[in-house]
Formats: structure tokens, C-alpha cells, sequence
């Protein structure tokens, strides 16, 4: 049973195939790439997979049973781009798609809802069995502010006292691949989200306690962050993205406490504080 995974040279991927071999042979996974080159860690076998060239996605896709179609990161485009790949993969033969979604997508306010919402109905209308992982919030979204946050003195966002329900992006890619390996999951739609939620006045006093600064959180007006982020260099619409990601988290969208994910994986989910220190010393 051949298992292939689109984006696998992208950081979410790149750790599924590398848990997939933990539960399958190499021999059983097949990497779609843009760019095999990048791939070339894996020791598994890589094919060429663009979604913007949907002419050559089919024949890139034959001898595949499974498919994990992880979203892509062209905000904007991904609609056209999954479209493409749930066509090719009913000419190619494909049994069952996998694909990673967004946290309660169907009552997300994220204006990355509306293209995970688009998918979703391509996968339903397509006639391929499927399963959906609305994969929460990446705790490396944070974290990666940790040492700037450190710098300034402070940590700034538009979050208010949301909870944010994050996970460590291997925890979701462990997930991925115990979906792919197990029994029972086709039909199946997963609401992934971290154990323990925590808002960023939470994430603030994690980074204080490890560090022995004091480092408060300064929320602003989700305009206010806009134009902080655009002092610092950010383009306009990244900028605004990011901020109504906060204004989202604050309206509790990426809160989630069914605990799917560490059901799905067996274990907790990655703690806040080990992310932390994970994002100090690296």
C-alpha cells in the first residue's frame, strides 16, 4: 500500500514522512515535491508535484493507494491548487485523501477558513473516501516571537484573553501518519488542538519565568497591531493577516479542548513551556 505526501519538502511534511517510516517501510511512501532536491534526506522515493501544473499531477500520482494533501501555503490560491489535486487524484485511482484543514473550520472567523471550507466540499463532492485533520494552531507561530519578545522587553499582540490551543507542529505530523497507518479513520473528521490551552498573558509569564525577566504582554487594538507590524517591516496584508489571527484567537478560535490529537498520537500533546525553552536556546 503505497502512501504519498504532497509538500513533503515543507517543514509539516518533512516530519510526517520522517514518523511515517517509523510505523511503514520507506518502500510504501512516495514524497511529491516541487523540488525533489529538497527531499533528498528522506530515503524514500520522490516524484515531482506541482500543484499549479494539474497536467502532470496524475501521472505523478500512479501507484498511489493513500494521499495526505497538505494544504498549501499560497493564501489565496490554495483552492485552485487543491481542486487540482483532488481531480488528478480521481484520474490516478487514489482510494483515500487525507488532508489537513483548519480548526473547526465550519465556524472559523480565520480568513484562512474560506479555503479549507472550499476543499472540504471538493473532497465531499469527489466521490474519493476521506478523512479531515483540521489541524489547530502551531505552537512554532508563537514561539517564534519568543527572542524578539525577550528583545524588546515585551510581547505585543491582539489576542486579548483568548485561549489558544496550540500544538508542536511534530505533534500534528505524528497524528498524520498514525491516520495514514491505522484502521478506521476514513469518514472521520478530526478537531486537533493542543492539551492545554493558554492565552499569550500565559505565554508572556512562561517567557519571564525561563528567561528571569520580566516580560509583560501588551495587547493592542487588532489597527493598533496592524500598524506595529507594518513599522517593523512587514508588508500591509501580512500584517493585517497576522493581526486578525490574533483578533481570531481572541474570539476563541483556535481554542479547542476535546483532546483529539493526543488521542490520535497516544501521548500528551507537546507542552507550552518545553516549546518555549526549545525557541530560547535555539
Amino acid at each position: 500500500m503505497k502512501i504519498g505526501v504532497t509538500g513533503a519538502s515543507g517543514k509539516l511534511g518533512h516530519i510526517v514522512v520522517k514518523k511515517l517510516k517509523e510505523r511503514t517501510s520507506a518502500e510504501n511512501i512516495v514524497a511529491l515535491v516541487r523540488v525533489p532536491e529538497k527531499a533528498s534526506d528522506l530515503g524514500v522515493e520522490t516524484r515531482v508535484f506541482d500543484y499549479d501544473k494539474p497536467e502532470s499531477l496524475a501521472p505523478a500520482l500512479q501507484g498511489v493507494d493513500y494521499l495526505l494533501l497538505i494544504s498549501g501555503n499560497k493564501v489565496g490560491m490554495r483552492t485552485r491548487q487543491h481542486t487540482n489535486v483532488i481531480n488528478a487524484a480521481k484520474q490516478a485511482g487514489i482510494k483515500w485523501i487525507v488532508y489537513t484543514s483548519l480548526l473547526h473550520v465550519d465556524k472559523s472567523s480565520l480568513n484562512l477558513a474560506e479555503e479549507h471550507r472550499d476543499t472540504e466540499a471538493a473532497l465531499k463532492a469527489s466521490g474519493i473516501a476521506y478523512t479531515l485533520l483540521r489541524n489547530g494552531w502551531y505552537t512554532e507561530n508563537y514561539t517564534g516571537s519568543v527572542k524578539g519578545a525577550v528583545a524588546a522587553g515585551a510581547l505585543v499582540g491582539c489576542a486579548a484573553n483568548g485561549k489558544i490551543a496550540s500544538a508542536a507542529r511534530a505533534d500534528y505530523a505524528e497524528a498524520a501518519a498514525a491516520v495514514l497507518t491505522g484502521k478506521g479513520n476514513e469518514g472521520k473528521i478530526y478537531e486537533l488542538s493542543g492539551d492545554e490551552a493558554y492565552t499569550l498573558a500565559d505565554l508572556a509569564a512562561e517567557i519571564s519565568k525561563q528567561t528571569g525577566k520580566n516580560i509583560p504582554y501588551n495587547n493592542l487594538s487588532e489597527t493598533g497591531y496592524v500598524e506595529l507590524l507594518m513599522k517593523k517591516g512587514l508588508p500591509e496584508g501580512l500584517a493585517s493577516s497576522i493581526a486578525g489571527w490574533d483578533a481570531g484567537a481572541s474570539r476563541n478560535d483556535l481554542f479547542d479542548d476535546t483532546k483529539q490529537l493526543s488521542a490520535l498520537i497516544g501521548r500528551p500533546t507537546t507542552p507550552l513551556s518545553k516549546m518555549v525553552a526549545k525557541a530560547l536556546a535555539g
